[in-house]
């Protein structure tokens, strides 16, 4: 132990420290304690150092802290230390930071009052903790609610849970969704909707028991028991309410700040309705019982409307609106007899005023007479043994008695309600069990204590000595059941106080004994306790300042209470003359509340206990006497009575216990006082829970938990195939006192503090190894360093190395060139000296030879110079000449050709802004571009020609030079002639001087001529240059049209997809929400007719039972005959296609309006109608009666008539005859050629005989109008004008041919005339229609004609308006749209062209088919002996190969049930998919449709389908929960209604048949509106699929998405207190990720053999896959054990094999991923870093598919699983709730599980030929023959 201690208090140990304030102050020890040290050095959290002093005599040192990873646990029990400071923290932590007021503490739930509603009570959070082990989940009252039903039904005993607490701390809430859960979760046995009545209490029972106090807004003033009572099958079938101590004290008064009860005020503040006017009411401020506390409203609570609230629940629990105005009457009654004002009279005596309005408003409410009332309102009666007196009461005792009669109606009142709940809850189905609820008052200690505290700390006392003895008990069993050797443990044992309060002269006794005194007082009473108790009882005490109190020492604290008024209290006195006045009353309701006690007790025959001022506790079953005298008891006598019956209910019971916490006196949200909690748990009995199991072994684990998380301290030499005898052998090595721990059969038990002690070994194991790779990588991190710092200053030597060198050579190379630049400058200034002596003499001697030279070349250069002058000037003047004539003429051309360049520029400026311009200016400028080049190509070319010139001058001028250098040299030697003509010399200088001028004159000109040039060459190139730029810009401008066309294009494409995708979106959305709308309509109606179903069979049971022999036609089949008539297409008129189209339309309405009816009203609405169709055919029948005898007169002129044409028609059917013969000859002939092809001989016969038959319906129809003329006058001359005679008319003359002679002859002849008149009639109307739909199409192709005009003449004043380019593009643009729209409308005219000739071809198959069968028929049916010579009968059908009628199965009208029961109820679903092909059913059925079509059989066809659609229906109604059945029935009806629109014959589907496929389409009956009912069906099978598929996967989801650790050893176990949460190490029987993965497969398996449309396959995929997110979403959002980083990774992982399993089947595409995406990102939000603002940023960002409460919820939740992770802090999180404030979506947290997507199916047509298809003999269909 010491070395534990030693080890434990070291530096940077937390503490816990006392404190004033906060109770308990967190500190670090700053140095390490030593066994014998007197104080401990600390630090605070503020950084503040103290010395804190041990104890000298305990040493005992102080709480140490839990490691943060234990922090904010679940369950108290499961942190290692557990103390006081432990458990305040730990839900401070919880509720402050995470928001969480649930907490485990072992047993007991505490819930901390939020005073804020929240949204954790829903029904998606019923749905989720339904079912789900208590341990599994976050704390809440749904978990205790739903363990205390699970273990009702699990171990057939009953429950109670008991909810205790302070006002205002949350009870009464609690209780409520407590009952609220139960309600939901098993629903009620019968149609009377008990569980709402359950609910319905509520309001009631808080309006006339809560009241606002300073502590609470709806404070529970009385304590109630409610039991709800289930039967055999777990469902509710009533309740039952008991009540306990009622304050009644509140009616007549109110401390400051407080209210009345709340049913007062309701009445007030509705003062003004009009069925309340005779109550005389007002505002609350007018009657003294509602206004003394000053605070008649309650801040956001409408009391008008909680009356509505009130009276709703009163009507549902069968209080009628005459008792709820007398109940209304009497507490009116009661705020009126507050009001009366009583006076002294005298001393002794006191008086009412008459005509008090107040007091006469209460006798009239009540029915008193006024004398009477006020009489005995101030005037008592006192009995002696010989002699009665009536004595006057002073006032204030007369005040007291009017608050006394007050409180008595009321408490009365009370009572009454509380039966009368109780007889509307009550049922006669036989209680097989019950929960419950108890709501009963905290321990409450005040400044001034009373008689109401001390029954209520008395009813503490006994609780919690239950609630002790329960948790000692629940601690031995689990230490039995795991064979650790028991030892008792000490707690505190509240008996000695129970007895110094109940036992044998104890203060109840004592005061019962005082009240029975005549001259009893309080004084004396309190004097007797304190010679009985204060020297024999430790608990009892006498205050030192007091003599009228005492103190009781309670479990929870010591309480002083003042006797002043115990005596009266426990009195409850009334006076009894008052009573007599109101048992005499006229009003029913007051003489019903005062009746006898038996009778106002309540329906169990128990009296509630209602506390201090009403009675309790009286049995029904004593005498009248007995009744008497118990009536006598006294309220303590009787609250002690009904407590011990409350006692012995409880230990009957298994109990749950919730205790309520209120967390600060200010109603603030979320605020914690710690000094209130403190107190409040302490009271509570959770600190001594915290004790008791402290005292044994608190920490509990398995041994695979244990290894799981411990493995680390092992070595592996440790770890032995048994992890028992290694974690044996481990704890044997770690913990060294044995002490310490206990091995049991499957857990090992911890003392108190040795987790933590665990916990740190571990800690420190984890941060030895975290340094050890720190410094391994440290190490290899400097080396890395240091290896590179080593490198590079290699480098830098080698470079510093090299740059000395290289200045040393520098040096040495400038050392050298100095040398050598000494030498050479040395000898550079010899070399000038010399030659300036050299350059001297030179120029001496060339002086004077030059002067003597010049004087000679003057003299001969003059002449010769002189003539070279004048050649060159001759030739300058030349050439000046001939420049300025060319000049000008290059002018004038100049000029010329600009002017004709403008003319041509204007031109192609115009030509250019044309496109089709563009190239052919191009190619333009390329000319002038090649024409400039070669004018730039001559220009050099003449420079060149210059420059020669120029050279040849030079050259010329330099060989004159060189020549005059000769004759200088010549003349030299004349220099003594040069001296002789001295004189010529300045002649010749000047003539010298002016040939410098002209040569200078020619440079210049020579200059000038190449500055042209160059001019001319830059402008040349400036003017290429400048064409290049423009056509560069012709071709940028080229570029960018098309381009920003192709843009324009673009961006016109972009946004119409754009827009057509949002319109598709938006279709889709509302497509789906209408899909969604109209299936949730059909799974009501499913319900409704099984609900049907279920009536109808037991109303047929019922009818067998009562009338043997009966038996009821099956409306079923009526209904459906009914709803769903259908007739021949061939045979239907214009009118029947028009009232067909109308059913079609209003179907959806017929079934809305069924599924909003009840099935029975329908039925009377039936039977009525078909009695009304009976009258009208009674009526019909008379009036045709009358009219024949009528029309019998006229009809002479008539029959002759007839007889003239009934020749005709004998000789017209003879021809007819012939050419019948004549086309079955040919037909048979050619037979074996394609007989019914068109061109064949048998078609061309056919269709010359239907000509003919035109033509001749052309005649018949003159003939038809004459007739009828004739027919017209002949009743107009009667006056027969009634419509109903042409009704009748055929009939008539059928009677009338019918009585003729010749009667076969006549009537087929009749008969003949009558198909022919009606065949004549509907070709007129086809003709007219065919005319009306041809003018229609003509005026609708003129009115095209016109708006195409319209538009083009718009595109043209369009068009005119924009420039040219643009002008030329649009004309392209809108040929080009009107070239398509030509083509898209030719297009559709030649589909429908070949639309219209299939239709005509088949009609004319049709035809002819017809016209062979009516022609065998009529062979067969009127071929007389004498026909039989004359025409032989041609065997028709005998040699007809089944060519056309292939693929149709033949049965019987009384074979159909055989049909049905094989095929579809005795069909083995699993045989048929593997042995035979996929929706061989469903081929069955439609083969056997179609030969029912093909005969033209309505009524077969309506049979066949009715009993198809009723026994899947039966089938799936037995079998609906076997997946198998519900997946082959699912795939075989959407096969048949595929087979249903293949072979419909509409070209939507006939496209995707064969020409074979098209030949078989049905030809008779158009059944799209049973395609609508059978796709209805098919709807509520994938529903039903889909929640077999659920069912089978639910227990799946949970354990292999989130518990089952698929990657193992990434998240550690953490610690568990008692209510231990589900393992994640996989036990065998557990499911894992597999287990999903395996069953998805086997669905997918399944659904494909049974062939399931692909499509449908990923719509059910998709499905399931939500489910899988939405279930593990909502779970992950409850559970705070599963929000960790680790657990994080485990989810991705599964997602990602999910993903996986996606890939595998090829369904990726199918929107299953999608469904995730919620799944995945609270995954990534576990694992995302949590701190800054970026992170911040990152989670809005990246959480898109969570909502901000999701979101919220899961950072709340986030728990380090060790201790080198961080809690997210909750600045984090409010910076997030600001981030997301603008998001607009649901506040709801969990995901909808019961969401159903919109189910559709898809068009799948099959290539499978049905006349391949082969019925094999197990389906036992021998009876269907193939046709």
């Amino acid at each position: 132990m010491n070395r534990e201690l030693e080890y434990m208090f070291v530096q940077s140990a937390r503490v816990w420290i006392p404190d004033a304030e906060e109770v308990w102050k967190s500190a670090e020890l700053t140095k390490d304690y030593k066994n014998g040290d007197a104080s401990l050095q600390l630090m605070l959290e503020d950084g503040t150092s103290i010395d804190h002093k041990l104890d000298p005599k305990t040493k005992n040192l102080p709480y140490l802290r839990n490691p943060d990873i234990l922090v904010g646990e679940n369950d108290l029990t499961a942190l290692s230390y557990l103390h006081e400071p432990a458990v305040l923290h730990n839900l401070k932590v919880r509720f402050i930071d995470s928001k969480l007021i649930y907490t485990y503490c072992g047993i007991v739930l505490v819930a901390i009052n939020p005073y804020e509603t929240l949204p954790i009570y829903g029904s998606e959070i019923i749905n989720a903790y339904s079912g789900q082990n208590m341990g599994d989940m976050d704390p809440h009252i749904f978990a205790v609610a739903e363990e205390a039903y699970k273990q009702m039904a699990r171990d057939e005993r009953n429950q109670s849970i008991i909810v205790s607490g302070e006002s205002g701390a949350g009870k009464t809430v609690s209780a409520k969704y407590a009952m609220r859960y139960f309600a939901t979760v098993s629903g009620s046995a019968s149609e009377a909707n008990v569980e709402e009545k359950v609910l319905a209490s509520n309001p009631i029972m808080e309006a006339i028991g809560n009241a606002k106090t300073t502590r609470n807004d709806n404070s529970s003033r009385f304590g109630k028991y409610i039991e709800i009572g289930f039967d055999n099958r777990y469902r509710i079938i009533g309740a039952n309410m008991r009540t306990y101590l009622l304050e009644k004290s509140r009616v007549v008064f109110q401390a400051d700040e407080e209210r009345n009860y709340h049913i007062f005020y309701q009445l007030c503040a509705s003062a003004n309705l009009s069925e309340f006017k005779n109550l005389r009411l007002s505002s609350a401020n007018d009657f003294l019982y509602t206004r003394q506390g000053r605070s008649p409203v309650i801040e956001g609570v409408d009391d008008a409307k909680e009356l509505c609230t009130t009276r709703h629940a009163f009507t549902l629990l069968g209080i009628n609106e005459s008792y709820q105005i007398g109940l209304f009457q009497v507490l009116a009654a009661i705020l009126h007899l507050g009001n009366v004002e009583i006076k002294d009279r005298d001393s002794d005596s006191s008086i009412i005023a008459p005509n008090n309005r107040h007091l006469t408003a209460f006798c009239e409410l009540v029915g008193v007479t006024y004398q009477d009332m006020s009489h005995w309102l101030c005037h008592r009666k006192l009995k002696t043994a010989t002699e009665t007196y009536i004595k006057p009461l002073p006032r204030l005792q007369a005040t007291n008695a009017r608050d006394a009669l007050s409180k008595h109606i009321y408490a009365k009142l009370f009572n009454w309600i509380v039966e009368h709940v109780n007889k509307a809850l009550v049922t006669n189905v036989k209680q097989h069990s019950f929960i419950g609820v108890l709501d009963i008052y905290g321990f409450e200690t005040f400044e001034i204590n009373s008689f109401e505290q001390f029954c209520i700390n008395y009813a503490n006392e006994k609780l919690q000595q239950q609630f002790n003895m329960h948790v000692f008990k629940l601690e031995q069993e689990e230490y039995m059941k795991e064979q650790i050797p028991w030892t008792l443990i000490d707690f505190y044992d509240n008996q000695p106080c129970i007895n110094l309060i109940e036992a044998k002269m104890g203060i109840l006794d004592l005061l019962d004994e005082e009240c029975k005194m005549p001259k009893g007082s309080d004084d004396s009473w309190a004097q007797k306790l304190y010679n009985t108790h204060l020297k024999t009882c430790s608990l009892f005490e006498k205050p030192r300042m007091s003599n009228r109190a005492f103190i009781i020492q309670h479990f929870a604290d010591k309480v002083e209470y003042q006797c002043e008024g115990f005596l009266e209290k426990n009195k409850d006195t009334v006076n009894e003359e008052q009573i007599n006045v109101l048992k005499a009353s006229k009003f029913d309701l007051l003489v019903e509340l005062f009746q006898d006690e038996e009778k106002a007790t309540t329906p169990t025959g128990q009296v509630p206990g209602t506390g201090g001022r009403t009675r309790l506790s009286i049995k029904p079953d004593k005498g009248r006497d007995k009744s008497s005298k118990e009536h006598k008891k006294t309220v303590g006598c009787q609250f002690r009575n009904s407590l011990q019956m409350l006692m012995e209910t409880l230990n009957a019971t298994t109990p749950h216990y919730v205790r309520c916490i209120k967390p600060n006196d200010f109603k603030l949200a979320f605020s914690f006082d710690p000094k209130r909690a403190v107190q409040q748990l302490r009271a509570c009995g959770v600190l001594e829970t915290i004790r008791i199991s402290a005292a044994g072994f608190p920490s509990r684990w398995t041994y695979q938990e244990f290894f799981s998380r411990y493995r680390v301290l092992m070595k592996q030499k440790d770890v032995l195939h048994d992890k028992k005898l290694t974690c044996k052998n481990v704890l044997e090595k770690l913990v060294q006192d044995q002490d310490k721990y206990q091995f049991g059969k499957t857990k090992i038990f911890f003392r108190a503090g040795q987790v933590a002690y665990l916990e740190k070994l571990r800690a420190d194991k984890l941060r030895a190894a975290c340094i050890r790779i720190q410094k391994t990588i440290r190490c290899w991190l400097a080396r890395k360093k240091f290896l590179r710092q080593r490198s590079a200053a290699i480098t830098i030597q080698r470079f510093t190395r090299g740059y000395q060198a290289r200045c040393l050579a520098k040096f040495m190379r400038r050392t050298q060139a100095a040398t050598v630049i000494q030498k050479y400058q040395r000898m550079c200034v010899e070399r000038k000296r010399y030659r300036q002596k050299q350059a001297a003499a030179l120029a001496m001697q060339t002086i004077l030879r030059a002067y003597m030279a010049r004087q000679k070349y003057q003299a001969l250069l003059r002449e010769h110079k002189a003539i070279i002058i004048q050649k060159h000037v001759r030739g300058w003047l030349a050439r000046c000449w001939y420049k300025r004539c060319l000049e000008a003429i290059v002018y004038l051309q100049c000029c010329i050709r600009r002017m004709r360049a403008k003319r041509e520029l204007k031109k192609l400026k115009i030509e250019a802004r044309s496109v089709e311009h563009f190239k052919k200016l191009n190619k333009g400028m390329e000319n002038k571009i090649m024409q400039l080049q070669r004018k730039i190509d001559e220009q050099h070319k003449d420079n060149r020609l210059i420059s020669e010139k120029l050279v040849t001058l030079e050259s010329s001028y330099a060989s004159e030079s060189e020549r005059m250098r000769g004759e200088l040299s010549r003349l030299r030697g004349a220099e003594e002639d040069a001296k002789n003509k001295a004189n010529q010399v300045l002649s010749l200088l000047e003539e010298l001087e002016r040939l410098k001028k002209e040569l200078s004159v020619t440079q210049q000109e020579k200059k000038t001529i190449e500055d042209w040039a160059h001019k001319y060459r830059d402008e040349m190139e400036k003017m290429v240059s400048e064409l290049k730029d423009q056509n560069g810009l012709l071709k940028k401008e080229k570029d960018d049209l098309n381009r920003r066309i192709q843009e324009q294009g673009q961006q016109m494409t972009e946004k119409m997809t754009r827009a057509i995708a949002q319109e598709t979106q938006q279709l889709e959305t509302d497509l789906n929400e209408e899909r969604s709308r109209y299936q949730n309509l059909l799974t009501e109606h499913l319900r409704l007719e099984e609900k049907y179903e279920d009536l109808k069979e037991e109303f047929a049971h019922s009818s067998n039972v009562s009338k043997p022999g009966h038996r009821r036609t099956d409306s079923t089949h009526s209904s459906n005959e009914s709803e769903y008539t259908y007739n021949s297409e061939y045979a239907e008129s214009e009118e029947g296609h028009r009232a067909g189209d109308d059913v079609t339309r209003g179907m959806d309405t017929s079934l809305t309006l069924k599924l909003q009816k009840r099935v029975t009203e329908l039925e009377q609405e039936k039977q009525s109608l078909r009695n009304e169709l009976e009258n009208k055919e009674d009526q019909f029948q008379r009036a045709r009666a009358r009219d024949d005898a009528q029309f019998r007169k006229a009809r002479g002129a008539e029959l002759e008539y007839e007889s003239l044409k009934r020749q005709e028609l004998e000789s017209e059917n003879k021809k007819l005859r012939h050419d019948l013969a004549e086309m079955r000859q040919s037909l048979l002939a050619d037979a074996a050629t394609g007989a019914g092809a068109p061109g064949s001989p048998a078609y061309k016969v056919l269709l010359d005989q239907l000509n003919a038959s035109c033509e001749e319906l052309e005649v018949r129809k003159e003939e038809v109008l004459i007739l009828r003329s004739q027919l017209v006058s002949q009743k107009e001359a009667l006056h027969h004008k009634d419509e109903k005679e042409t009704m009748t008319e055929p009939s008539v003359f059928a009677q009338d041919v019918n009585k003729l002679k010749d009667a076969d002859e006549l009537k087929q002849a009749y008969v003949g005339l009558k198909d022919t008149n009606r065949l004549l009639e509907q070709q007129l109307q086809t003709q007219r229609r065919t005319y009306d739909s041809e003018v229609e199409s003509l005026r609708g192709e003129l009115q095209n004609v016109k708006e195409e005009n319209n538009r083009q003449q718009q595109l043209l004043a369009q068009n005119l308006q924009l420039p040219p380019e643009a002008r030329i593009e649009a004309s392209l643009q809108h040929e080009i749209t009107r070239l398509t729209n030509e083509n898209l409308d030719l297009m559709e005219q030649l589909e429908k062209q070949d639309r219209t000739i299939r239709k005509l071809k088949k009609q004319l198959k049709v035809y002819s088919k017809r016209i062979g069968e009516m022609g065998a028929g009529q062979t067969e049916g009127q071929t007389s002996p004498g026909q039989m010579v004359e025409e032989p009968i041609h065997p028709v059908n005998i040699p007809r190969r089944e060519k056309d009628f292939q693929g149709m199965l033949e049965y019987k009208k009384e074979d159909e049930m055989k049909l049905v029961k094989n095929l579809i109820l005795e069909l083995k679903p699993r045989g048929v998919a593997v042995n035979l092909i996929p929706g061989l059913p469903a081929y069955i059925l439609f083969m056997c449709l179609r030969h029912a079509d093909y005969v033209n059989d309505d009524q077969k066809v309506r049979t066949l389908l009715t009993s198809t659609i009723n026994s899947i229906k039966k089938i799936l109604k037995k079998r609906g929960d076997d997946f198998e059945t519900v997946s082959f029935w699912l795939a075989n009806t959407c096969r048949f209604l595929h087979c249903l629109k293949q072979y419909s014959g509409e070209q939507a589907f006939m496209k995707h048949n064969s020409v074979r496929q098209n030949e078989h389409c049905l030809s008779n009956f158009d059944l799209a509106e049973y395609r609508q009912v059978i796709s209805d069906l098919a709807i509520q099978i994938y529903q039903q699929l889909v929640k077999c598929m659920e069912n089978i996967l639910q227990p799946m989801i949970v354990c292999g998405m989130l518990e089952h650790e698929t990657i193992q050893g990434v998240s550690g176990v953490k610690p568990t207190g008692l209510r231990k949460r589900t393992s994640s190490i996989a036990d065998e029987g557990t499911y894992t990720l597999d287990s999903i993965v395996r069953q998805l497969s086997a669905f997918h398996s399944t659904m494909c053999q049974h062939g399931t449309d692909p499509e449908l396959i990923k719509q059910v995929v998709k499905q399931l896959f939500y489910i899988i997110g939405a279930v593990t979403l909502n779970n992950l959002l409850l559970r705070k054990d599963m929000c960790s980083w680790s657990k994080g990774m485990q989810i991705r992982y599964n997602v990602s094999q999910l993903e996986e399993w996606l890939r595998d089947k090829g369904l990726m595409n199918c929107g299953a991923k999608e469904t995730l995406e919620p799944l995945i990102q609270a995954a990534q939000l576990l694992q995302v870093k949590k701190k800054t603002d970026e992170d911040a940023e990152a989670i809005c960002t990246m959480c898109h598919a969570l909502t901000t409460a999701q979101i919220v919820k899961v950072l709340n939740l986030y728990t380090p699983v060790n201790e080198f992770e961080e809690r997210v802090s909750v600045a984090f999180i409010r910076t997030i709730q600001t981030r997301l404030r603008d998001r607009c979506e649901s506040p709801q947290l969990l995901m909808d599980t019961k969401m159903i997507y919109p189910v559709t199916f898809p068009f799948n047509p099959s290539s499978l030929a049905l006349e391949t298809i082969q019925i094999p003999t197990s389906l036992n269909l021998g009876f269907l023959t193939r046709v």
